[in-house]
């Protein structure tokens, strides 16, 4: 798979039109009760690139407070971006006052059918299961516990700017990844257009949060419609790339979901 590591090149924020539709703002859900581990250490340099595809997590904004997800949550990639609470709860390891800390989904937690999904299988279907980084999960419990309960709830995502596009491919290849998504956080469909009076192009899901289209779409302005997974709000951000745009560059939009 292509990975956007080399794409973060450089940042291009274009002035961008955007109309919405279905414009439902993502709140927060109800406590649920779960379990998180974490993986990697203090550097957190194994929680870098992961399964949705961001690559460099400080290069790309997401830093060191993310989680990993079981597959209940993961969702095939479509679950990438969304954004938890997460306390601990009911263990002598949790710190006192139960803090609680904000992470991102970056990466899939795999299935681990070896083990009994109450001993070591913890991301087994249909647990539902935060791996966490290893700063992220100090922040709320003391390391040594290995495995703690938690409650968590997912919330809106809050984000500075507007939608980032990573471009990849070739001539006759665009694979988008999408970043920095506010509100629900996640990406259900998304379609591309190249100049003012070229046709939308419906892209596919390629894996992660990455989009991708099989089309010519140089020589033209590139606009992007994008529709959340949860709220099926759509956003059009239109000329977000100029018509002279490059693969391995990031375009930022100046619209954002609610």
């Amino acid at each position: 798979m292509a990975s956007p590591s080399t794409a973060i090149l450089a940042l291009v924020i274009a002035l961008a039109c955007a109309t919405t539709t279905a414009n439902a703002r993502f709140t927060a859900l109800h406590w649920t009760p779960a379990h998180a581990t974490f993986y990697g250490d203090e550097t957190a340099a194994e929680t870098m690139g992961g399964a949705c595809g961001y690559g460099n997590l400080y290069a790309t904004g997401y830093g060191t407070d993310t989680a990993a997800l079981s597959t209940t949550l993961f969702k095939d990639g479509y679950g990438c971006g969304t954004c938890y609470q997460i306390r601990c709860t009911g263990s002598p390891s949790c710190y006192r006052g139960s803090p609680v800390i904000t992470v991102t989904a970056t990466n899939l937690c795999p299935p681990n059918w070896a083990q009994d999904s109450n001993n070591g299988g913890w991301c087994n279907p249909p647990r539902t299961h935060f791996d966490l980084s290893k700063p992220a999960f100090m922040k709320m419990a003391q390391w040594r516990a290995g495995i703690v309960p938690v409650m968590y709830r997912r919330v809106p995502c809050v984000r500075r700017g507007g939608l980032r596009f990573a471009l990849q491919g070739n001539a006759y290849w665009l694979l988008a990844y999408v970043m920095n998504v506010a509100g629900a956080g996640d990406v259900a469909e998304m379609s591309v257009r190249s100049g003012r009076s070229g046709a939308w192009v419906r892209m596919s899901h390629n894996w992660g949060a990455s989009y991708q289209a099989f089309a010519q779409l140089g020589g033209g302005a590139l606009s992007f419609k994008v529709t959340s997974y949860t709220t099926r709000q759509t956003i059009t951000a239109t000329n977000v790339a100029p018509a002279n745009w490059c693969l391995g560059l990031t375009y930022e939009a100046r619209v954002n979901f609610s």
